[in-house]
Formats: C-alpha cells, structure tokens, sequence
C-alpha cells in the first residue's frame, strides 16, 4: 500500500460522521429482545460483543442470557437512525432515548440500562 493511499483512507476514516440511533440485541432461540441506543451505531456491535464474550456487560440479563446460550444465539439488528442535524447534544440525547422507548414498546423488549 503506497503512503498516498494510506493517507488517503486515515482521512476518509477521520472525517467520517458518527451515526445516532436504536438498536437491539436478539436472541435468535426465544425472540427476545434487549434495545439500547447509541451516539454511533457503526462502532457500537464491536464494543458489545467485546463486552458480552469478555461477561462484563452491565446489563446483567443480557449478560446472562448470553453465557447460558453462546454467541450464536444472538443478532445484532439496527433499528432506527436518527438525524442529528441541527440538535443540540441534549436534544440529540432527548431524541434517543425517546425511540429507544419506542422500540421497547413496540418490541416488547427486555429493559436495558445505558
């Protein structure tokens, strides 16, 4: 790889955008549900899978399910993107957590904390 062209992919990695929204976690064996949000849904599955395979992930039920079950019960599903153009970081917070109350509803979700 020339030095141009890993330049080139170090700045367009920097100068993208993160991208808000609401997620869940599924276990694929008995439907159920966790939902979160999150300010950046592209970094976010990397950083929970590491958490669950490492069992200290905080949200102890899904914790739990995950270590009676194994990785390959569960799927990562994007839910919503949300836009934050033009909010404020309190707005943008405001905004998530309302649609991830949403998809808790809708989805009949386990409660998920943070």
């Amino acid at each position: 790889m020339s030095r141009e062209h890993r330049k080139a992919l170090v700045s367009a990695y920097k100068e993208r955008k993160a991208r808000p929204g609401v997620f869940a976690v599924r276990s694929l064996s008995d439907g159920g549900a966790w939902v979160f949000s999150t300010p950046n849904l592209e970094n976010r599955r990397n950083g929970l899978w590491f958490a669950l395979r490492l069992g200290s992930h905080p949200h102890r039920a899904l914790q739990a399910a995950w270590t009676a079950r194994g990785e390959a019960d569960f799927v990562y599903e994007e839910l919503e993107a949300v836009d934050p153009e033009g909010l404020a970081a309190w707005q943008l917070a405001e905004r998530l957590k309302a649609r991830e109350a949403y998809w808790r509803t809708r989805l009949a979700a386990g409660i998920a904390e943070g």
